[in-house]
């Protein structure tokens, strides 16, 4: 709850301190004059300086700078005054200014009689300030004007403000546009000068107040509207000025005087009062604190904070955690103290003692620590610094502490909005609406208006109406409390954890329908029951007073361990009940305990399903167990006395993570449903029970609840407070912004698997009540043919969508150090400058028809309202949010970007595409994919300004054929491609001339077409495969069309696409386009396309072609041979020139002279070609074919063995030489080169095999039956292959060859010449002689010869199986190609 945010040691004592409100900076100087300014979030220094001396770095640069710009005066630059002691520091900025403007008018508001309720009229940023972020650092003899950005200062001696000592500044914010920013300064001899920023000139002073030096200056702003400023003197004086007439350079006199301390003020403080005009709070050296009213100038009341000791820094407070602490203040100890309702009882309490909170080795080398200033960060109220003589110190009070109030459920019809809260013991009714009769959500996106700048500062502040009413029931305590309502809205319950109690209230009368002791508490979101834990009061802790005697203080020790014991067995007595609340308002419980688990209860979490968080069984010291399970340390309001039991870090906040310590129980059977999950802070479930989001210290989970609990993703919003859904839109509240996240969970396959089963269950039903209304017969159909329509689901990932609502800061903005300097137009700004702010500010543009359109694709951030929020929701079209003031706040959602979104997400989507008319049509695109992962494909198509692209996405997406078919002729740019035009009656020359340049510029679009066509191949695939799948033929075929041109350029397409085609141009009928295709990709090179499509036409003479140009001969050859071409023999004799050719060849071998020598005396070698009919010549034949070169075999009849001759003369051949006619092997084996012959009976049958393969797309190869069935025929090893073949056997075009009958006329066809006929082994079911290492080829020739008598084959296997090894048989007569393959 209270923890060290962070902590920066130093070696002095840090005496003054400044928070930036917007940034995470803080400003210090130290006793020795140092200031430094430090980045606390990212713990590091952004800038030091010695303004007390003379900064040697500041001086020389400054000199430096003099030089670049050729100035070289003698004069002593301001750098080198010495700056004295350092009396203020502070920021300066856009934010610094907007913020101190805010507070000002915001606690003017409060008032009854306040002229301007929540309309915050702020001009916009004068130009100095623009894009820069100013240290201002006030020492005795100068003033430091320090930019963060440029790291660039300007120095203002005091000569420039009449030679008087500065001892403290504030910054005037009431200004016109035109003005530049003003300083007042308080001067040692009583009077305060102003200082203009942009001439940095005294331009007036504020005389005749005081006697002695001013110590603190203050501005404020009264309740009738007017800005005053307050000071405070050593005289004790407090004095009031106005300061609305600041361009009125006549010396102002004081309003009124008045006697506020003696001995001198020290500080000054506004305080915004709830309901009331805003206070002054003023400390001074007579050791009392003074609160005065701003109307009558009356002193309200006057204490003595800490007796003994005098404040030196106060600051006004208000944190939902401590409702009734609103001042802090300091006095020269190691506390921070608060005061508890100062205008009534007054008490004084220690909110912390920041020596717990230091790590122990820092506080060992001092004495003790003391604090020397301290403030309250001016946005977030949870963070307070303070400087100290051991470093600064940077501490956080629960920043997940919310304001106690609940909306309520607004009846329908009713433009007015109500809520409740708590305040001091009285439950009070808040009722709010927009006030401004325009409705919110139409129009006024923001145009510029005369004054130059645009109005959206006014739409940020939508005018609210608000009241605040009594109700009779008062409330039993006022400590802090927790308010929520339960789903129906009837029942309100509250909750005070450091009672700890609770009641539920009903919201029609506001009785009381239970109560009892307990802080947990948690509502069900279906219906009106809530489950909560019970707890025995345990005895209070003692405060520990201070200064009290050391006996005292061990008492109060004892007596807290023993209130810790009993708080901790308490704790674990305790079970978690569950209750409903009946029609007639009355509770009843409908389980007494439910048994989880062992380990004592410390959460309960609330929604569609009960989440209950125990206690890890790590935790278990004594002081922790205080800190978790009770908060009985705690005084009545506020925080503890001693604070030590809040030393340790967060217990929730682990530094390895949350603790797995959370299970989600059923409402209805109060059994677990999850095992343990890590533990949230806070959880928020959907009002229609589909979405819930856990929410972790950096980030949010949120997950889907139908079909089942599914994990969406999580967002990163770090330290959440708060958030509400509203439908698809999670609006979630942090310290510092409001995010909206826009979230759909998809389409996953449980999805579409649970409508399957809904709907066949829903079947059964019906089945069943026929069944039972008619019998029997119900169930007799008659079936027609069906068309089965697959119905295609696209599965579509979730969709988490983050967009900034609000924050702090400014829009960043262009510093003018950056625009480049150009000639001034009376004496205004630059002309380019001029033009950024106009752009920067005109959100909006005209389009026709006078409709106005935001050129943003978001808004840019509103300002966020200051401190914690509760967020209400949307409601009337804006989001509606509530401070710790009970002040209502309105977000606008009119912006187009947004509110397209916000449709869109609400189930909306026509409406959402209407609006978008009103959104600038460059952010369509982002805008159509937000609804496309809205699962909104079909409408997002009506976005006017979406991208061609998209369009196309989104036309498949959701089965608009014809409009993704426009989409892409636009695209590739081929509309007019394959749309022919008759030349043939152009007679006349000047129509032959126009056709001829037409012909020639038709070629030059045709390029660009085909260029087109190739860049988007894959979206002309995808939409022919979908007009296949829904049966548009007219929509592939104009697709085919573009494809086909651009196949006939060379090199357009590749492999894989050319195939592609192919196979569509014929499963279309495109013959004539398919026969084009073949003889372009001849042209182009590619055989095994050619090939391809050659075969899908069915044409072998062309499939020949294909493979004969493109020098694929192994292929042509063997597809020859397998459907009997008479081509065969020529293509052979070609193939086997290349193969000569390739082994020929031999590479050149460098030799020196010598070599060449010795060389030249061995034995002469074949150097010509001529020679080379003495070297065997290479011949690779398909199966069956007589050699080219040898004499015809004769076939000799004996009864040798198979195969023995084979195995002994096996090595004789020439490395690779292949199986030629008359070389035989056992049946199924075809012979290659050093492979084993299978031993076998010669008589053994081999069945015939009809199986061909079926030409399968996109491998290069079918795979061949190699089965045989009755003799199981080992595996051929991988043989050497023609040495130089580099030729692949099985080619694509072996896909194709088992498409042409062949196969099936061989294997019926009787074979009655056994000498008409190769042996069988020749023609066994072959990986070819010739196979290399892809394995068999395609072409699977069958065993036509298995009927063959047993002794033929016996004789025929006794052949050598080398063509040297034998002589010369005669030729055998031609084989009968008809019957063998």
């Amino acid at each position: 709850m209270l923890r060290l945010r962070a902590f920066r040691p130093t070696s002095d004592k840090v005496v003054k301190i400044q928070l930036h409100p917007t940034h995470p900076w803080l400003v210090t100087a130290d006793a020795n004059d140092r200031v430094s300014v430090w980045d606390w979030e990212h713990r590091q220094v952004i800038y030091e300086l010695k303004a007390g001396g003379v900064d040697e770095r500041r001086l020389v640069g400054a000199k430096l700078e003099k030089l670049a710009e050729g100035d070289d005066s003698k004069g002593k630059p301001t750098e080198a005054i010495r700056g004295g002691s350092v009396k203020q520091v502070s920021f300066y900025d856009d934010d610094v200014r907007f913020w101190q403007h805010w507070r000002n008018c915001s606690a003017a508001a409060e008032a009854p009689t306040a002229v301007n309720q929540q309309s915050s009229t702020f001009s916009a940023p004068a130009p100095s300030t623009r894009g820069r972020h100013f240290v201002v650092i006030c020492c005795e003899n100068k003033v430091i004007f320090l930019d963060l950005v440029t790291m660039r200062g300007r120095d203002v001696p005091k000569q420039e403000l009449d030679n008087r000592s500065l001892l403290c500044m504030e910054f005037l914010s009431r200004s016109s546009s035109s003005d530049a920013p003003l300083v007042a300064f308080g001067s040692s001899d009583g009077v305060i000068r102003v200082l203009s920023m942009l001439t940095w000139k005294l331009v007036r002073r504020y005389t005749g107040g005081h006697k002695g030096a001013i110590a603190c200056l203050m501005t404020y702003m009264s309740a009738a509207g007017e800005v005053h400023l307050v000071s405070g003197g050593s005289d004790g004086l407090l004095i009031l000025w106005s300061a609305d007439h600041i361009h009125d350079s006549r010396e102002l006199v004081p309003k009124i005087s008045m006697k506020a301390h003696d001995g001198g003020v020290v500080a000054v403080e506004l305080s915004r009062v709830m309901g009331s005009a805003p206070q002054l709070i003023t400390i001074g050296a007579d050791k009392t604190l003074a609160i005065w009213d701003t109307v009558t100038f009356k002193e309200i009341r006057r204490i003595k904070p800490v007796p003994k000791l005098a404040c030196h820094s106060v600051a006004s407070w208000c944190h939902p955690r401590a409702p009734n602490l609103d001042i802090l203040t300091c006095v020269k100890d190691s506390h921070i103290w608060a005061i508890e309702h100062p205008t009534y009882s007054a008490l004084t309490r220690p909110l912390c003692e920041l020596s717990s909170l230091v790590p122990p080795q820092v506080l060992a080398q001092h004495k003790k620590l003391r604090v020397y200033c301290m403030v309250a960060h001016p946005l977030q109220p949870h963070l307070v610094a303070t400087g100290t003589n051991i470093g600064i110190i940077l501490s956080e009070f629960d920043p997940r502490a919310l304001p106690a109030i609940a909306p309520l459920p607004t009846p329908t019809g009713n433009k007015e909005h109500s809520a409740v809260y708590i305040v001091e013991r009285e439950l009070k009714l808040l009722n709010f609406q927009l006030s401004n009769t325009a409705n919110p959500s139409l129009g006024n996106a923001g145009v510029a208006s005369d004054t130059g700048r645009s109005r959206n500062d006014s739409i940020d502040h939508l005018v609210v109406k608000q009241t605040k009413k009594h109700i009779s029931t008062p409330a039993p305590h006022d400590s802090y409390s927790v308010l929520s309502v339960s789903s129906s809205g009837k029942y309100v319950a509250i909750v005070w954890p450091d009672i700890p109690s609770f009641a539920v209230y009903k919201a029609s009368d506001w009785s009381v329908v239970d109560s009892g002791t307990g802080k947990l508490f948690a509502w069900d979101t279906c219906r009106d029951r809530y489950a909560l834990v019970e707890s025995a009061l345990a005895p209070r802790m003692p405060l520990v007073v201070k200064g009290g005697s050391s006996k005292k203080a061990k008492e109060a020790a004892a007596a807290a361990a023993q209130a810790a014991a009993a708080a901790a067995s308490a704790a674990s007595a305790a079970t978690v009940q569950v209750r409903i609340l009946l029609d007639d308002g009355t509770a009843h419980v409908l389980q007494r305990s439910i048994d989880g688990r062992s380990e004592p209860v410390i959460g309960l979490h609330g929604g569609a399903l009960l989440g209950v968080t125990y206690r890890t069984s790590r935790r278990i010291s004594p002081l922790t167990a205080t800190a978790i399970s009770t908060v009985q340390s705690m005084p009545l309001s506020g925080f503890g006395g001693s604070g030590s039991s809040f030393a340790s870090d967060d217990p929730f906040s682990s530094k390895e993570g949350p603790p797995q310590n959370f299970q989600l129980y059923s409402w209805e059977t109060y059994q677990p449903v999850s095992g343990l999950l890590a533990q949230p802070e806070w959880t928020v479930w959907d009002q229609t029970v589909e979405y819930c989001a856990f929410a972790y210290q950096q980030y949010i989970v949120i997950s889907s609840l139908r079909p089942q609990f599914r994990y969406l993703g999580d967002v990163s919003i770090p330290f959440a407070t708060g958030a509400v859904w509203h439908r698809r839109q999670l609006f979630v509240a942090t310290p510092t912004t409001i995010e909206c996240v826009f979230v759909d969970a998809g389409v996953a396959a449980i999805d579409i698997e649970t409508k399957k089963r809904k709907e066949e269950m829903k079947a059964r039903e019906a089945q069943g009540r026929a069944v039972a209304e008619h019998g029997d017969l119900a169930l007799i159909t008659v079936e027609a043919p069906q068309v089965t329509v697959s119905e295609k689901i696209s599965l579509r990932p979730p969709m988490l969508q983050v967009v900034r609502l609000a924050s702090f800061q400014h829009a960043p903005s262009i510093p003018p150090f950056i625009v480049p300097k150009q000639s001034k137009m009376d004496g205004d700004d630059s002309v380019f400058q001029k033009e950024l702010d106009d752009r920067r500010y005109a959100e909006v543009a005209v389009a026709g028809g006078g409709v106005s359109v935001a050129v943003t694709r978001f808004p840019p951030e509103q300002k966020r309202p200051i401190g914690p929020l509760v967020v209400v929701g949307v409601r009337d079209g804006v989001l509606w949010l509530v401070d710790r003031y009970m002040c209502a706040h309105a977000l606008s959602l009119s912006h187009p970007g947004i509110r397209c979104r916000c449709l869109a997400a609400y189930g909306d989507p026509v409406s959402a595409v209407k609006w978008a008319t009103r959104l600038g049509r460059e952010h369509h695109d982002d805008l159509a994919q937000f609804m496309l992962g809205m699962g909104y494909a079909t409408e997002a198509l009506h976005l006017p300004g979406i991208s061609k692209r998209l369009e196309f996405d989104l036309a498949m997406q959701s089965n608009d054929l014809k409009r993704a078919l426009a989409c892409l002729l636009t695209m590739s740019n081929s509309r007019d491609v394959g749309q022919e035009t008759a030349a043939a009656d152009a007679t006349d020359v000047t129509q032959i001339l126009n056709l001829a340049v037409a012909k020639q510029a038709k070629q030059e679009s045709l390029a660009d077409a085909v260029q087109g066509i190739v860049k988007f191949v894959k979206e002309f695939f995808d939409l022919i495969d979908a007009a296949d799948a829904t049966g548009q033929s007219d929509i592939a075929r104009e697709v085919l069309k573009r494809l086909a041109a651009a196949a006939s350029v060379k090199g357009a397409l590749h492999g894989q696409m050319l195939r592609g085609l192919a196979l569509r141009l014929a499963n279309h009928g495109e013959l004539t386009r398919l026969s084009g295709l073949v003889s372009n990709l001849i042209a182009a090179g590619h055989g095994r396309e050619a090939a391809f499509a050659a075969a899908v036409l069915g044409d072998n003479a062309l499939m020949e072609k294909a493979w004969q140009d493109t020098g694929m001969l192994a292929e042509a050859v063997l597809h020859a041979q397998a459907h009997g071409r008479p081509s065969l023999r020529n293509l052979v004799i070609a193939w086997n020139k290349m193969l000569q050719k390739e082994l020929d060849h031999t590479p050149t071998v460098k030799t020196d002279a010598a070599a060449a020598f010795l060389a030249s005396l061995e034995d002469p070698k074949l150097t010509s070609l001529g020679e080379t009919e003495k070297k065997p010549p290479i011949e690779i034949l398909p199966p069956g074919m007589p050699p080219l070169s040898a004499p015809p075999i004769v076939i000799k009849k004996s009864g040798t063995k198979p195969g023995l001759p084979n195995a002994a003369q096996a090595s004789n051949g020439p490395i690779g030489a292949p199986m030629v006619q008359g070389a035989t092997a056992p049946q199924g084996t075809p012979m290659i080169q050093g492979a084993p012959m299978a031993q076998s009976a010669p008589g053994a049958q081999v069945p015939m095999i009809q199986s061909t393969p079926a030409p399968s797309q996109g491998t290069d190869e079918a795979k061949p039956s190699e089965a045989t069935a009755a003799d199981a025929v080992p595996p051929v090893a991988d043989a050497a292959a023609a040495p130089s073949s580099g030729e692949a056997t099985a080619a694509p075009g072996n896909e194709e060859a088992p498409a042409a009958p062949g196969n099936e006329e061989a294997a019926a066809a009787p074979v009655t010449d056994a000498s008409s006929n190769t042996d069988p082994a020749a023609v066994a079911p072959t990986p070819a002689a010739d196979s290399n290492s892809t394995g068999a080829p395609g072409v699977t020739p069958v065993e036509a010869a298995a009927s063959a008598p047993s002794t033929e084959t016996s004789e025929a296997t006794d052949k050598p199986s080398s063509t040297e090894a034998s002589p010369p048989p005669p030729p055998p007569p031609p084989p009968a190609y008809e019957s063998v393959v």
